[in-house]
Order: C-alpha cells, then sequence, then structure tokens
C-alpha cells in the first residue's frame, strides 16, 4: 500500500462517508494518532522489557500546570489485583469490563495533590488550594494530559489500549485498593497489552472536523445539519462489524441520562472525603 493510499484509508475509517480534511500535514507520528483505536483484547504476553518506563517518560513528557506534577499512576499486574479492578468497573445497571482480568496490565492514573500538600505543609505553607475547584480541575487535566501521552507512546511500540472511566463508579472501594493517600483519587484506568490479531478493533468514526472545528468564535449550529452524515457515518461502522443496530443518538441520550451514572452520583462524596472540598 502507498503512502498516499495508506492515508487515504484513515481518513475513511476516521470520518466515513463524511466531509475530509484535505490539508493534513502527514509525517509518522500523525498517522500513529489517526489509526488509533480502542483495544480490549489482548494476548497474554507481558509488557515487553522496558515498555513501562517508555511509557512513564512519555507521560512525563506532557505539560503540567505550573510545572507541579500533581498526577501519579499505578501499574497493576498482579493478577488477583486485576481481577478486583475488573469487578469494580461493573455497575448496578451496567455490565463492566472482564477484559480488565486478563490485560496484561493495567495503569490507574491518579490526579494526586498529595505531594503538593506534603511539601507544602512541610515547609510551613498553607495549602488551601486543594480546598477549591480549580485545584481538583487542574491535578485531573495534569492526569489526563499524561495518560494521553502514555497511550500514544504504547501505542508507537505496537502496544494497544483502553480507556476504562468505569472505575470511577467505586472510586471510594478503588483509593481503598491501591492505598491512595489523601489528596488523589483514579481519574480513570487504562488496560494495555499487545493486541490480539485474531480478534482485533477497528477506528470508530468521529463527526466531521466542522461539527466541533469553530474558527475565532464558537458557532452553534442546529444538530440537524450535521447529525444526519454522523448517523450514516456511525450505522455503516456498526454494520461493518456486526454490532447491534443503534443510532449514536440513542447513545448520547442514555449516556445524558442519571442511569448512566451508575455509581458515579457518588464520586463528590468521595472526593470530598479524600480532600477535595471543591468550593
Amino acid at each position: 500500500m502507498t503512502d498516499s493510499s495508506r492515508r487515504r484509508a484513515l481518513l475513511e475509517a476516521r470520518y466515513g462517508q463524511q466531509a475530509t480534511p484535505e490539508n493534513i500535514i502527514w509525517n509518522e507520528q500523525i498517522e500513529t494518532l489517526l489509526a488509533h483505536r480502542s483495544v480490549r483484547a489482548f494476548t497474554d504476553e507481558p509488557l515487553p522489557e522496558g515498555a513501562l518506563e517508555t511509557v512513564v517518560a512519555a507521560a512525563q513528557s506532557a505539560s503540567t500546570s505550573s510545572n507541579l506534577h500533581q498526577w501519579s499512576l499505578v501499574a497493576v499486574s498482579d493478577p488477583g489485583t486485576k481481577a478486583e479492578l475488573a469487578r469494580l468497573t461493573h455497575g448496578a445497571k451496567f455490565a463492566g469490563f472482564d477484559f480488565v482480568a486478563q490485560a496484561p496490565s493495567v495503569l490507574l492514573w491518579v490526579a494526586d495533590m498529595s505531594r503538593s500538600h506534603e511539601i507544602s505543609v512541610e515547609q510551613g505553607g498553607d495549602p488551601v488550594v486543594t480546598d477549591y475547584l480549580d485545584s481538583f480541575l487542574m491535578s485531573s487535566v495534569d492526569a489526563a494530559l499524561a495518560a494521553q501521552n502514555g497511550l500514544v507512546a504504547a501505542e508507537a511500540i505496537g502496544l494497544g489500549g483502553v480507556y476504562l472511566g468505569s472505575l470511577r463508579n467505586h472510586a471510594k472501594e478503588l483509593a481503598d485498593l491501591i492505598g491512595l493517600p489523601a489528596y488523589a483519587y483514579v481519574v480513570f484506568g487504562m488496560a494495555i497489552g499487545t493486541p490480539d490479531p485474531h480478534r482485533p478493533s477497528a477506528v470508530h468514526p468521529r463527526p466531521a472536523q466542522d461539527v466541533v472545528l469553530h474558527r475565532e468564535r464558537y458557532r452553534t449550529r442546529p444538530t440537524k445539519e450535521w447529525i444526519e452524515d454522523y448517523e450514516i457515518a456511525f450505522k455503516d461502522f456498526r454494520t461493518e462489524y456486526g454490532l447491534r443496530d443503534k443510532t449514536w443518538s440513542h447513545s448520547v441520550v442514555m449516556g445524558m441520562g442519571l442511569e448512566y451514572m451508575d455509581g458515579r452520583e457518588n464520586l463528590r462524596r468521595t472526593l470530598e472525603e479524600r480532600g477535595y472540598l471543591l468550593r
């Protein structure tokens, strides 16, 4: 396959039959990003020697607010702990992810203000910012930026992974399981490993760029102007891979309802118990 045909295939997979950008500045890193797919099926191989350190080095190369480094990573490979993590992805209303127990490693990305808090107290400071919503947001953003860098690095060395936001269904149990200190919580998990070639995943289509790209000012558009094209791409994808028939709009409605929370409605209480007062 030529470079141009491979790149055209990447754009078609990402956007379906919707309009695609014609002026992408291509290189190997951009191709890796556009080829991203969520991987939920892994071989039983452990992570290669040096893979975890590579992921962490890439994660530490992400931007971090005020150079405070308010995130941590707990890497789990113990079978018993992974089985507990798989259990914690289950909710009262929705099934969880049993594949978590089979993944070679599960990375728990932590918004972590515990180090900053401890340093401030030790040196006679008053770490009052931990009481405020911005500190929660800042540490959560730091963790997210680090995690995305880490996943891109994992994909660059032949691994794959998937985010596990469902671990917030049981945020308190999870914090207790891994012994988190105060002023820290798991933003999400990430199962990673070598993708199983016999159970391949696929690139999910995204809305066309003019849905999410605004130039100079936000431009409100009626849903009817763009949603039909994306629904076609969404349906074509699900049909091609034998997934049950449903619309993207249905997913949105479900994702915006209280039922979707499935335990996450308790997150604020857990955060407050962990020191984030969210003022």
